[in-house]
């Protein structure tokens, strides 16, 4: 059984690119097993949520809401009778309160079953922009660089020790 999975994320190999810092690179998958819309979380920096659930892998049914950092989208079945699942969030971004910030949110726009079936790659967001770049951890190169220093140390503090004792 073969199974077609929607990558989304902030880079460019992604199915459905979203260029937003609160998404990760390779955020999660979305898949169908059977008639069910599986949602699969790939170790995402600010988690995958299904109505304000975090999930590692869920079914996302017509009417819910996936929310992927600070990015909302709703699932629709194409039918206009059907009613949301969810109260209906706003269509441009909310300012979140200053405790908060992860409650900003920003609805682009909803997704059809038929599109995810047929896996189009959606892009709408501007990815030229050079705020997207990769991530840099200042706290992990200086945590190396005292590692080695303190190998250093260590091992001449060794070596002195030996060099002592092999005199005797």
């Amino acid at each position: 059984m073969k199974v077609d999975k929607t990558t989304i994320g902030r880079v460019e190999d992604n199915t459905f690119q979203i260029a937003e810092p609160s998404v990760s690179s390779h955020h999660c998958e979305i898949f169908l097993r059977g008639n069910e819309v599986v949602v699969k979380d790939l170790n995402s920096t600010n988690g995958t949520f299904i109505n304000g659930q975090k999930i590692i892998e869920g079914v996302l049914k017509p009417g819910q809401v996936l929310r992927l950092g600070q990015i909302e989208i709703r699932l629709e079945d194409g039918s206009s009778s059907a009613a949301p699942a969810t109260p209906a969030a706003p269509a441009t971004p909310t300012p979140a309160p200053a405790k908060k910030p992860l409650e900003q949110t920003m609805v682009m726009r909803g997704v059809s079953l038929n599109e995810l079936e047929q896996g189009p790659r959606i892009t709408g967001f501007d990815t030229s922009s050079k705020a997207f770049s990769k991530k840099t951890n200042k706290a992990n190169m200086w945590f190396l660089i005292v590692g080695i220093i303190a190998f250093l140390v260590i091992g001449g503090v060794l070596a002195y020790v030996f060099y002592m004792l092999s005199k005797q």
